[in-house]
Protein backbone atom coordinates (compact mmCIF):
# COMPACT_ATOMS: atom_id res chain seq x y z
CA UNK A 1 0.00 0.00 0.00
CA UNK A 2 1.25 3.85 -1.12
CA UNK A 3 1.94 5.75 1.88
CA UNK A 4 0.01 8.92 2.61
CA UNK A 5 1.69 12.38 1.99
CA UNK A 6 0.70 12.31 6.04
CA UNK A 7 3.14 9.18 6.39
CA UNK A 8 5.64 10.68 3.86
CA UNK A 9 6.23 13.92 5.98
CA UNK A 10 6.84 11.57 8.94
CA UNK A 11 3.34 11.28 10.51
CA UNK A 12 1.84 8.20 12.30
CA UNK A 13 -1.46 6.04 12.27
CA UNK A 14 -3.03 4.28 15.59
CA UNK A 15 -5.45 1.96 15.11
CA UNK A 16 -8.81 2.32 17.04
CA UNK A 17 -11.29 0.02 16.02
CA UNK A 18 -11.86 0.03 12.41
CA UNK A 19 -10.13 3.22 12.16
CA UNK A 20 -6.57 4.77 11.29
CA UNK A 21 -6.67 8.28 13.59
CA UNK A 22 -3.34 10.48 13.06
CA UNK A 23 -0.80 10.51 16.05
CA UNK A 24 -1.56 15.09 16.24
CA UNK A 25 0.48 16.80 18.53
CA UNK A 26 0.20 20.22 20.13
CA UNK A 27 3.32 22.45 19.80
CA UNK A 28 3.91 23.64 23.78
CA UNK A 29 2.74 27.46 24.04
CA UNK A 30 3.97 29.48 26.97
CA UNK A 31 1.04 30.49 29.41
CA UNK A 32 0.78 34.27 29.87
CA UNK A 33 -1.93 35.97 31.56
CA UNK A 34 -4.18 37.57 28.33
CA UNK A 35 -5.58 40.17 30.66
CA UNK A 36 -9.46 41.94 30.67
CA UNK A 37 -8.82 43.87 27.36
CA UNK A 38 -7.66 40.65 25.45
CA UNK A 39 -10.42 38.45 26.29
CA UNK A 40 -12.28 41.19 25.79
CA UNK A 41 -10.72 41.77 22.11
CA UNK A 42 -10.59 37.90 21.43
CA UNK A 43 -14.78 38.34 21.83
CA UNK A 44 -14.70 41.17 19.42
CA UNK A 45 -12.91 39.44 17.26
CA UNK A 46 -14.96 36.09 17.33
CA UNK A 47 -18.34 37.78 16.95
CA UNK A 48 -16.96 40.17 14.31
CA UNK A 49 -14.08 38.96 12.20
CA UNK A 50 -14.95 35.52 12.58
CA UNK A 51 -11.70 34.49 9.87
CA UNK A 52 -8.90 36.36 11.50
CA UNK A 53 -9.79 34.76 15.00
CA UNK A 54 -9.77 31.23 13.58
CA UNK A 55 -7.13 32.10 11.36
CA UNK A 56 -5.10 32.79 14.61
CA UNK A 57 -6.68 30.08 16.75
CA UNK A 58 -5.93 26.88 14.01
CA UNK A 59 -2.16 28.58 13.72
CA UNK A 60 -1.80 28.95 17.67
CA UNK A 61 -0.94 32.00 17.34
CA UNK A 62 -4.39 33.84 19.38
CA UNK A 63 -2.80 33.93 22.91
CA UNK A 64 0.30 35.63 21.38
CA UNK A 65 -1.67 38.59 19.65
CA UNK A 66 -4.41 38.69 22.47
CA UNK A 67 -1.06 39.12 24.94
CA UNK A 68 -0.57 42.72 23.40
CA UNK A 69 -4.11 43.77 24.42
Amino acid sequence: MEKSLFEQMGGTYTQVGDYMLPNLILSKQQAQPIGTWGHRHARYLKQHHKIIYMNLLTSGKLNGYLVRY
